[in-house]
């Protein structure tokens, strides 16, 4: 049974037409994933569906009585309570009918009259069937699987937006709404929490529609993929990697089509064409090769002209400028000791970076992945022990902080701080990374996470280097983006280290997966999938 339908929905922002006549549909306990560039709608069409935006034109028809969660704003009245408390309003109508029980447990023990105990009773089984006595149960799993236990205390005015945005997570996990809306859900997320999200949403009994570049996450999560593209929607009943061979077929298959018949319509006009040559020599002129001519050209003007797929949509062009190689050895960590407070980050530990090495740290939220590729660019100091870079080291570190963006600034007068070349080189360069024409004179301020990322990387690649230090370089970058990305990084002739959660970047980029856990150290020779299988067998 549909949960929602879309039917030739269209929607305009200030005259910007974001959707053009789509229609979906979203069928009870279907998990979805749906897919497309920044910028293309994804994000208006989860709005659409959970009733936040009205459509321009188009029926949105939703099941009756359907319950459709999505994340929202968390209201001000919330900013004094608790995460726990805010993650137990999840449970609003338990608790309403648990108070109910208490009152009456009360007035129990001074008038136990039948109607008081009969009423009782009914709040007992309807508590009960509702899963009132799970309701601690379900509200742990859920803390300790997306990593809250640390913040259940805190207030929600004094957490940071990442820490709202997984407790805002917890709560509408634990609301189970029938069709569950998710725009992003692994941002925010360390591996572990990811991990834990794919098994709930594999096993969640509603429906689930998910917006993700996170194509590992779609892989584990999904079993029907929506693809948003020049304003037009493609359904494939399929995950991700279904998704990518079924794509490619069906472009093929329709670029054959088109192909066809052009050759069918060039046939077609040479025949009109030829018609009328003839009608017009004849003597007298013949008339009825001017009808057949006539007729043709009427069943070309009614013929449904196959639209030439688009084969390849405008990509970043990445190509890194690389110095002379390094030495053998990039760098090396000697009996390194790290804490902030409290926490231990490392403890006494080796490390060797080799030239060529291909590395992704992994390890769960404040582990001290970054910390590690601070220490590393030599901007954090070791507590004991020393860090050393190699010979010939030519180093370039892209941070998760966008603050090194001048808000101010155009991008094209923040891409020559750093790439000191004329402006019309400066102008070709960002046109590699899709800042077209008027684009370039842009304030950084007025720029997309996505757009703000591309720019970051067009000054990051425009340096001679050796050496790559990446700390989420796949962050707020589209599928069709991060796929340019990898494909630059493994034409990239020297050392790479990053830190992902990105499993899939890993898979594709990384030759070396190093653990940091509990303030050690443990590299394993292989990829993330490799990685999982290791740790598994050892567990």
């Amino acid at each position: 049974m549909k949960i929602v339908d879309l039917n030739q929905v269209t929607k305009s922002y200030a005259g910007d037409k974001v959707l053009e006549g789509i229609s979906m549909q979203i069928m009870e306990g279907e998990r979805v994933g749906l897919i497309g560039r920044n910028g293309e709608g994804k994000s208006t069409i989860l709005k659409l569906i959970a009733g936040m935006e009205m459509a321009d034109s188009g029926l949105v028809t939703r099941k009756k009585d359907a319950v459709i969660g999505m994340l929202r704003q968390i209201p001000e009245e919330f900013s004094e309570l608790t995460v726990a408390e805010v993650l137990e309003r999840s449970f609003a109508e338990l608790l309403a009918i648990q108070k109910q029980m208490a009152d009456l447990e009360r007035q129990m023990a001074i008038d136990a009259s039948e109607k008081v105990m009969e009423r009782y009773g009914n709040l007992m089984a309807q508590f009960a069937e509702q899963g009132g006595y799970e309701m601690q149960a379900e509200l742990g799993k859920v803390v300790a699987g997306l990593g809250l236990a640390e913040l259940v205390n805190k207030k929600w005015q004094a957490l940071s937006g990442g820490e709202k945005t997984k407790t805002a997570l917890g709560a509408l996990l634990l609301e189970k709404p029938e069709l569950l809306l998710l725009d992003e859900p692994t941002n925010h997320l360390d591996l572990k929490a990811v991990i834990w999200l794919t098994k709930f949403l594999q096993g969640y009994k509603g429906a689930v529609l998910v917006v993700s570049h996170d194509r590992y996450f779609l892989d584990e999560v999904v079993t029907k993929m929506i693809e948003l593209e020049n304003k037009e929607l493609i359904t494939y009943q399929t995950n991700f990697s279904g998704y990518l061979k079924e794509r490619e077929e069906r472009l093929l298959r329709e670029f054959q089509a088109y192909k066809d018949q052009q050759k069918k319509i060039k046939k077609m006009k040479q025949a009109i064409k030829q018609l009328r040559e003839w009608g017009a020599r004849a003597n007298p002129p013949n008339d009825a090769f001017f009808r057949r001519a006539k007729n043709m050209e009427r069943m070309l003007d009614k013929m449904e002209k196959v639209k030439r797929p688009v084969l390849a949509q405008k990509e970043m062009n990445l190509a890194f400028e690389e110095s002379k190689r390094s030495g053998d050895e990039v760098a090396s960590f000697e009996g390194v000791s790290k804490r902030y407070g409290e926490k231990v980050l490392l403890v006494d530990e080796m490390l060797s970076i080799r030239q060529k090495d291909r590395i992704a740290i992994v390890g769960d939220n404040g582990a001290g992945k970054s910390t590690l590729l601070k220490l590393l660019i030599d901007a954090e100091e070791p507590d004991a022990g020393t860090v050393k870079l190699g010979s010939s080291v030519k180093l370039a570190y892209l941070s998760q902080q966008m603050e090194e963006l001048d808000a101010h600034e155009t991008v094209l007068e923040a891409f020559r701080d750093k790439v000191r070349v004329t402006e019309g080189e400066a102008r070709n360069m960002l046109a590699g990374f899709m800042f077209y024409q008027e684009m370039v004179f842009r304030k950084v301020a007025n720029l997309s996470g996505g757009e703000r990322m591309r720019l970051r990387l067009a000054r990051f690649i425009h340096q001679p280097v050796n050496t790559l230090v990446l700390d989420e370089p796949t962050n707020h970058l589209d599928i069709a983006s991060r796929e340019v990305l990898e494909e630059a990084l493994r034409h990239f002739k020297g050392t790479i280290i990053t830190v992902s959660h990105d499993r899939y970047f890993i898979d594709q980029i990384c030759s070396k997966v190093l653990h940091l856990q509990n303030g050690r150290l443990k590299m394993y020779s292989g990829n993330y999938t490799y990685f999982v299988q290791k740790v598994k067998k050892s567990t």
